[in-house]
Formats: structure tokens, sequence, C-alpha cells
């Protein structure tokens, strides 16, 4: 499973909107700089955001972004798969329409559902505010 450029700046982007006031609506030119992301692919993300409700924005001089739930409310999955569509590993898990000609006899298979499901669980059970507040485990790459 690779997390797209567009996966991690929409969490970069939410994280950001996460630490600001909940009433306050964040323009995407400062997230935009803040980020370093260009203004016109930040539109592209924030625009999926937006279309699947996890955040809200307004026009005009004092518009721009703000979330639509608590920290606690979105899940990395959530957020990462809005962004890139999927999580899956591999693209029969990724598409059920996907036919591939030796899922008969592929051993693999429940290989990649078993990771599936542990990136699923992982990702489904961390927050913003866990992100936010260091209540991630170090990983093996620490060590």
């Amino acid at each position: 499973m690779l997390i797209s450029t567009k996966g991690r700046y929409a969490m970069r982007i939410m994280l950001d909107l996460a630490e600001k006031d909940s009433n306050m609506f964040i323009p995407l030119k400062e997230m935009a700089e803040k980020e370093e992301i260009s203004v016109k692919y930040l539109e592209s993300i924030i625009t999926a955001l937006s279309k699947k409700g996890l955040v809200e924005g307004i026009r005009g001089k004092k518009g721009g972004y703000r979330l639509t739930k608590r920290p606690e409310e979105y899940t990395a999955e959530e957020i990462i798969i809005v962004a890139d569509g999927s999580i899956a590993p591999v693209a029969c898990l990724r598409d059920p329409d996907y036919e591939c000609e030796r899922e008969e006899q592929c051993r693999m298979k429940p290989v990649y559902g078993n990771l599936y499901s542990v990136i699923v669980d992982y990702l489904g059970s961390l927050t913003l505010k866990d992100i936010l507040d260091g209540n991630v485990e170090r990983d093996i790459l620490d060590s």
C-alpha cells in the first residue's frame, strides 16, 4: 500500500484545521503557504474533502475552511480513502469488479487480505486528535 502525495497532503491539511479554533474558517492560501502546497493542488484536495463532508467552506473575504466535526471524530482511514480512493494493497481487493485470471490458484490473496485488515484496523483506530496529542505508538522504524 502506498499513500499518495494527495493522501499525505490531505492528512496534513486536516491536522492543520484540527489545530485551529473550530469556529474559524482558515483561508486556502494560508493553508497552502503553511504546508508549502500549491493553491491549485490544495483546491483539488479540499474539494474532495468538502464533497465528502469532512470540511466545510465559505467564500468571500473572511472565507476559508474548517472541520465539520471534532478532531476525535475523524480517522486517518477515512481521510486517506477520500484522498486516495482506497487503502487496499492490491487491485483485487481495491476493486470488487477486478477480474484476476489467477484468482483460483492465488495463494497470496489471503496474505494481502490480512494485510489489508491490519491497515484498516490501524488507520481506522487512529484519530486526528490522537495524532495531534502524540498518542501514536512508535514503530519499528524508530528503533
